[in-house]
């Protein structure tokens, strides 16, 4: 057998068609299609060789004809179709028709036959051979591939690099490693080239070969620090701040004895307080982030290892594992479903963690791996190798291949289990670890964790450069005028003040370097204008404020026994500043459950308590009875139902009581299971739920289904129907149907949209419609979610027609879709109307009044959901962040470009127009005119009706009248008032944008982006439907690049993570949905209310108690520091201090500390239940009211202001005076004493005044740091032997000192005690009035109640829609495929009889009432498998 390999053997393979036994499954034999005149004019595209046989076997690289030939062939692996079975790929310009698999199958012979002779050569096929023959054999082999590679690479069809990458498919492990080479880069080459440069390459169970890869293993890290690394990145985060930089600075310089006149403890000490409770801060954080990711790596798995399942933890779990998890189990990492225990490979997941969803959904993995269902001895056989994308995060995409046997399977994302999923309702599965770690899609979505700093955070960082250049503006002055004193005054008295020895003597030059030497000498006894210790206070004050919130039993959820907790120690002000909301939906306002709450049956509503003596409804409430239906074996103890008259028509055998709950119990694609002895439902939607449990409770009780029946129980009797068609959801018909047939007579059940149906209802039912409406309207009102229910008799004869028209359409070749909505049009028309049903997304407690005064407060509120436009906009008018008040909504759902422009141009021409007729002053005027309160207003306006550009509805009302006079009066409650100005009253109406995803990326585009923002800012409220979770991070993104605003998002899920991240502040619910977004988050509550009570509280005080400390801080900074610069004009700005060294150390430390710090952490201008009632207290932290950089100013100049004072009427006190025994006192340690006495009282004082609530903390820590000061300097002076020893008791013996005292304390009190009485007289706060009318009055202001949703539409056109139904297509085609179910004798198909007494006949229809044509299996109950939105896949054309 010869080692070389000719054209012909490549080329021949290629040619081989129905006798090759390498075909992939299913795949078509591959042929050669060629016409004659391709042959003619452009010659036979595979060329035999001509030559002898010796000739062929000599030749060493392939005809060039051939080669080109690939080209086409080999480019065409770049398409997108690559993960599709059996595409073939025609080049029609060479005649050439061959299916890209079967190609890869034909390569892959052809070398492996190539790669076999070479082995065979070099094993001793040739028994005559040496060992330098063999070696010279296998040159030869691997020079013909190298020289077939160049050629390939000349060509453009492949680069150098492939070369050496690692090998696909090598079975041949017993070979040495030089003999691997040829095979492992021959098929690395074809595998690249089918494949791609970065797609991955996973072999089942060989954790050796997936090593060279480098994949991420699933070891989980979300802390940012290790033992290690702790004290390097610490200290280098820390010196970012600038001041922890500059004192750092500090301390080298004062290690210079020639310019300092203090000691470098004096900055020593603050600065290595500060870093040192900065860097317990940080550790205790990360130990918190550590114990999560601890507590997830160390979760157990069960891994298949040498053929039998071991405990593993989840950090073990590496890609290419075989792990199985069984029911309620969390999946660990990104699997490909192999075998599971339901039938047909199917099973059940709950996405909760990645989407907060709870309803379940439905993957299937492939028939051939099913069919190993548990065996571990053939599972850990499976040698499978994966080519796939590589790590993205798109948790709704997979596209990848699986090569096994031979043959390729396609992947997509219904074969995938995503890590965080949780395994329900199935037993046990099998999967092949595909991503783990950081690659999983769930860890891809999190993004990375960013250092956020707060606004005040970086206003501080501003403020510290200003006082920084402020200090060198000093400097530089002291230094000039230190060199004049010193050239003028101070050489001639060297004799008395010599100069320093490193001091030139000339005269000039001598003074030159000693000013020089004072500007450092200055910087260092100056540098308390820039506060160390104010970062200390600030940590220390943002600790206790989060142990504030941990432990605030306000926000103690008890049903989940989980307290409120702040994550992070450093954003607690940045709550009190909040512009932007961005919300999820779906478990964060909603508690994703829904309930059966109301209905209507042939034009009666049902759901509502009527009181009988007044007629009116009475509210539910938890304490009102609901009605026992303990007397169904099948009730349900969790369903609630409190009207009784329906309970009473079922029971009374009312007809349309009847047909309405069969059509609930018949039509949906729910699944019945028995567990534990117990019947439950496996549904894909929570919509449909809730409408068959409720069927469930009244007595129809829905027990069995196969793939051609369904069975209910009505009130104890079996109904069996044969189920001939479901007509699936979708979100274009927004209908479903079943056809059914039980007695001979067939019958059509209904349920959908009330526009949808109510057009294909019959005539003669205006009487029964108009009723309906009306509860639809009531319905729409309350925020219910609503379908409305039809039936139809269909004629046998006329089904039969129907029946082959869409068996005809189902394999119409063009327009299928088309002819199939038609088809389905001609029997979903002429139905009669049952009823409505009205279920409620229950809200989360408290989730409308919450919203309501975060938008009182000036908050403005974002939904971003992954839920549909009618779902969205209806929990927005359940959560009341919609309202009819409002002017109106604009929908943008434009899907090119140009759409969504146009619409923008509308809308933000609407809105100027609705400006300039109702400008924003005009607050109390809802959008027909009315006042919304009893308030008048007198003001000039234009008038015009209040036209919607958008819905092109008038509503024309005279709002203003009486021109002579320009004056309007009003009659509110039949009183007559005249009103001057207009009142402050906040604005309910407005308007409000409901834009898609799809709509979304191009309004996040760059030049659309700013069009968009313009109309979403002048919205009260912004709802955006099917958005990704990176379309949600990018929205909040958005906001913060062009609005500077402070952002704060919530969310449940993990598809919340990256929106929780990206904002301000992250706010993660946590619950039953899962940890992720919590993890992720800087906060995190149990529900959505308690956010309320996070912002309008502790955000509000923690911002208000942040302001005030910063600005008391600075003052008397200001006021220390300062003295010593006005002291530089008696002393020859030598830099000589005016207070002794030790008080300079410990002034911020000890001395004004501890009063400071009680300030900021238990302040409170209004108590919580005012700040709860009073949304409007919150708005100074929207605008910075409370400290920015003029209130800083003010601060800066009050300490000016009161430095000077504090020195210069001592100095003038002290300057000159003697005591009566005689004794000097001017002295400079005696008015160094004063002037520190002084200060500690003015700063006593003067924090005394800016508590407005007292603690015993309080006043512990304000006289207690006047104690403090005496009985330390005391101690350090007479102990310790200080240098002011006696100065301060000398001084307070006289009358002097107590003199100086009080007429320097008034003169600093007078002012701002005059200044605050004019504020609060002329200018109060709201926060003044609220104190001024609790002082007056002791009764307390209830909480206003919340306004209902009007229970009525609108006259005008509104986009409110009752409609809302969370189903998706698909399940329909599952069930009349059988896939849903488990295999059943034929017998078993009629449990009663049913498919035996009456047959209907269709041509070329098979037994489960599909059409079979070429072999394949069109259900003909369905439209669903020609749907755009479902294509075709393995759950359609797999033949059971």
């Amino acid at each position: 057998m010869t080692s070389k390999v000719s054209s012909e053997s490549v080329e021949m393979e290629l040619i081989k068609n129905e006798n090759s036994s390498l075909k992939p499954l299913s795949a078509p034999p591959l042929k050669l299609t060629k016409n004659d005149e391709n042959v003619e004019n452009k010659n036979v595209l595979f060329r035999r060789s001509t030559g002898s046989k010796k000739q062929r076997r000599k030749a060493q690289i392939p005809s060039s004809s051939s080669l080109h030939s690939l080209v086409p062939i080999l480019k065409a692996s770049n398409s997108d179709q690559r993960s599709v079975p059996n595409v073939s790929f025609d080049d029609e310009s060479k005649g050439l028709g061959v299916s890209k698999n079967s190609l890869f199958v034909t390569i892959d012979r052809s070398i492996g036959e190539t790669s076999s002779q070479f082995n065979d050569t070099t094993e001793g096929g040739e028994s005559s051979q040496n060992r330098e023959e063999s070696f010279s054999t296998q040159t030869s082999s691997i020079g013909f591939r190298a020289s077939f590679f160049s050629v390939l690479e000349k060509l453009g069809v492949l680069r150098s690099q492939d070369l050496y990458k690692p090998s696909l498919n090598s079975n041949d492990t017993k070979l040495p490693p030089e003999r691997k080479t040829a095979r492992s880069s021959i098929t690395s080459l074809y595998m690249r080239t089918f494949y791609g440069e970065n797609d991955r390459r996973i072999r089942a169970n060989d954790r050796d070969y997936n090593s060279q890869f480098r994949y991420a293993n699933n070891f989980i890290k979300t802390s940012k620090y290790s033992l290690l690394t702790f004290l390097p990145l610490n200290l280098l985060e820390q010196f970012q701040r600038l001041a922890n930089f500059y004192f750092f600075c500090l301390l080298i310089l004062q290690l210079i004895p020639a310019i300092s006149s203090l000691t470098p403890v004096t900055t020593a000490i603050p600065l290595i307080g500060v870093l040192s409770l900065t860097a317990i801060k940080d550790a205790y954080d990360d130990f918190q982030r550590h114990l999560s990711d601890s507590q997830v790596n160390n979760r157990i798995s069960k891994c298949l290892r040498n053929g039998k399942l071991v405990n593993e933890k989840w950090a073990g779990v590496q890609v290419g594992d075989i792990i199985r998890m069984e029911n309620d189990q969390f999946v660990a990492a990104d699997i490909l479903l192999l075998t599971s225990s339901e039938p047909n490979g199917l099973c059940f997941i709950e996405t909760a963690e990645l989407d907060g969803e709870t309803n379940l959904k439905i993957k299937q993995c492939l028939v051939e791996t099913a069919a190993m269902s548990q065996r571990e001895d053939l599972l850990w056989q499976f040698n499978g190798e994966i080519i796939c994308e590589p790590p993205n995060n798109h948790l709704n995409k997979f596209e990848g291949t699986l090569m096994w046997r031979n043959q390729r399977y396609p992947l997509d994302n219904e074969k995938v289990l995503l890590r965080g999923c949780v395994l329900r309702n199935t037993q046990w599965c099998y999967g092949m670890v595909i991503f783990a770690g950081k690659d999983t899609k769930l860890m891809q979505n999190s993004g990375k964790t960013k250092f956020k700093r707060t606004n005040i955070d970086k206003l501080l960082n501003f403020i510290i450069i200003g006082i920084v250049f402020f200090l060198l503006s000093i400097c530089g002055f002291c230094t000039v005028a230190a060199a004049l004193w010193e050239g003028l005054i101070g050489y001639y008295f060297q004799s008395y003040l010599p100069w320093e020895r490193i001091v030139v003597p000339n005269h000039i030059q001598g003074a030159t370097v000693i000013g020089m030497l004072v500007f450092f000498s200055y910087a260092i006894v100056l540098n308390t204008v820039v506060p160390i210790s104010l970062y200390v206070s600030v940590e220390v004050i943002r600790f206790a404020q989060s142990f504030q919130i941990n432990w605030d039993e306000k926000m103690f959820h008890k049903k989940s026994k989980t307290f409120a907790k702040a994550r992070t120690t450093t954003l607690n002000e940045e709550l009190g500043q909040i512009q932007y909301i961005f919300s999820d939906k779906t478990g964060t306002l909603t508690q994703n459950i829904m309930t059966f709450n109301k209905c209507s049956i042939a034009g009666r509503a049902y759901g509502d308590i009527i009181d009988l003596k007044t007629g009116d409804v009475v509210e539910i409430t938890e304490e009102t009875e609901r009605i026992n239906f303990s007397f169904n074996p099948y009730s349900e103890q969790e369903f609630k139902w409190y009207d009784r008259e329906l309970l009473n028509a079922v029971r009374s055998d009312e007809e349309n009581a009847h047909c309405f709950f069969r059509l609930l119990a018949l039509c949906h694609t729910v699944m019945p299971d028995i567990k534990d002895g117990n019947l439950e439902y496996q549904a894909q939607s929570p919509d449909e739920a809730a409408l068959v449990s409720a069927a469930r409770n009244f007595g129809f009780v829905f027990k069995s289904r196969t793939p051609s029946s369904i069975s209910i129980d009505v009130k104890g009797k079996l109904e069996e129907y044969e189920l001939l068609n479901i007509i699936d959801f979708n979100n274009t018909r927004k209908r479903m149907s079943v056809i059914l047939r039980r007695n001979n007579k067939i019958i059509l059940y209904c349920k959908g949209a009330d526009n949808v149906i109510y057009e294909r209802l019959g005539s003669n039912q205006n009487d029964i419609k108009n009723r309906t409406q009306e509860h639809l309207n009531k319905f729409a009102g309350e925020g219910l979610r609503t379908l409305v229910l039809a039936e139809r008799i269909v004629d046998e004869s006329f089904y039969n027609r129907w029946r082959r028209r869409q068996q005809d359409a189902a394999i119409a070749p063009k327009d299928r879709e088309d002819k199939l909505e038609a088809i389905y049009e001609e029997i979903e028309s002429d139905m009669r109307l049952i009823g409505v049903t009205a279920i409620e997304d229950k809200l989360q407690d408290g989730v409308a009044e919450t919203i309501a005064n975060l938008q009182t407060a000036g908050i403005k509120i974002w939904v971003l959901t992954g839920d549909k436009q009618e779902t969205a906009i209806n929990i927005g008018y359940s959560c009341q962040l919609l309202t009819d008040d409002m002017v109106d909504i604009f929908v943008v759902d434009g899907i090119t470009k140009a759409e969504v422009e146009q619409q923008l141009r509308m809308f933000r021409e609407s809105i100027k127009i609705v400006n300039t007729f109702h400008p924003p002053g005009v607050q109390n005027v809802n959008s027909n005119g009315f006042f919304r309160r009893d308030q008048t207003v007198d003001y000039k306006v234009q008038t015009a009706p209040a036209i919607s550009i958008v819905t092109f509805s008038s509503e024309v009302e005279k709002i203003f009248e009486n021109s002579e006079t320009g004056k309007r009066e009003q009659t509110v409650s039949g009183a007559n008032v005249l009103a001057k100005e207009p009142p402050e009253i906040e604005d309910a109406s407005g308007f409000a944008i409901v834009i898609n995803g799809h709509s979304l990326v191009h309004c996040l585009a760059v030049d659309m982006e700013q069009k968009f923002l313009e109309i979403a800012s002048q919205c009260r409220a912004v709802i955006c439907c099917r958005v990704t979770p990176l379309q949600k991070a990018l929205v909040v993104a958005l906001m913060k690049r062009n609005k500077n605003a402070v952002t704060l998002a919530i969310g449940d899920g993990a598809n919340d993570v990256s929106m929780i991240k990206e904002a301000h502040i992250g706010v993660g619910i946590s619950g039953q949905e899962g940890m992720q977004a919590v993890l992720a988050s800087d906060y995190s509550i149990a529900q959505f209310r308690y956010l309320e009570r996070l912002l309008l509280v502790h955000g509000r005080w923690s911002y208000y108690r942040m302001c005030k400390f910063l600005r008391y801080f600075f003052y008397k900074n200001f006021a220390f520091t300062l003295c010593h610069f006005w002291y530089a004009f008696f002393c020859g700005f030598s830099a000589q201090t005016v207070f002794d060294p030790m008080f300079i150390s410990v002034y911020n430390l000890f001395y004004t500390s501890l009063p400071v710090l009680a300030l900021g952490v238990f302040e409170q201008d209004v108590s919580d239940k005012h700040s709860l009632e009073y949304p409007k207290l919150y708005t100074p932290g929207l605008t910075d009211a409370l400290f920015n950089t003029k209130e800083f100013v003010k601060s800066v100049i009050h300490g000016v202001f009161s430095s000077l004072v504090l020195f210069l009427i001592p100095y003038g006190a002290y300057r000159d005076i003697i005591s009566p025994e005689g004794h000097v006192l001017s002295d400079h340690m005696l008015l160094g004493a004063v002037v520190a006495m002084i200060l500690v009282l003015d700063n006593t004082t003067q924090i005394a005044l800016d508590t407005s609530y007292w603690t015993i903390f309080n006043h512990i820590t304000i006289w207690g740091s006047l104690l403090c000061y005496l009985v330390l300097d005391s101690f350090y002076n007479y102990v310790i032997g200080g240098p002011y020893v006696g100065s301060l008791t000398k001084a307070i013996m006289g009358s002097t000192f107590w003199f100086t005292t009080i007429l320097t304390v008034i003169t600093l009190m007078v002012p701002v005690l005059a200044w605050r009485f004019y504020t609060f007289r002329c200018h109060p706060s709201l926060a003044d009035k609220i104190r001024m009318k609790q002082r007056k009055t002791k009764s307390t202001r209830s909480k206003p109640e919340m306004l209902r949703t009007p229970s009525a539409r609108r006259s005008r056109r509104s986009l409110r829609s009752s409609y809302a139904f969370a189903h998706e297509e698909g399940f329909g085609r599952l069930i009349t495929s059988g896939k849903l179910m488990r295999k059943l004798p034929q017998d078993l198909a009629f449990p009663l009889g049913l498919g035996s007494k009456k047959q209907y006949s269709v041509e070329n229809e098979t037994s489960n009432g599909a059409l079979k044509t070429n072999n394949k299996i069109l259900p003909g109950s369905s439209n669903s498998d020609l749907s755009p939105r479902a294509p075709l896949s393995d759950l359609d054309t797999i033949n059971l």
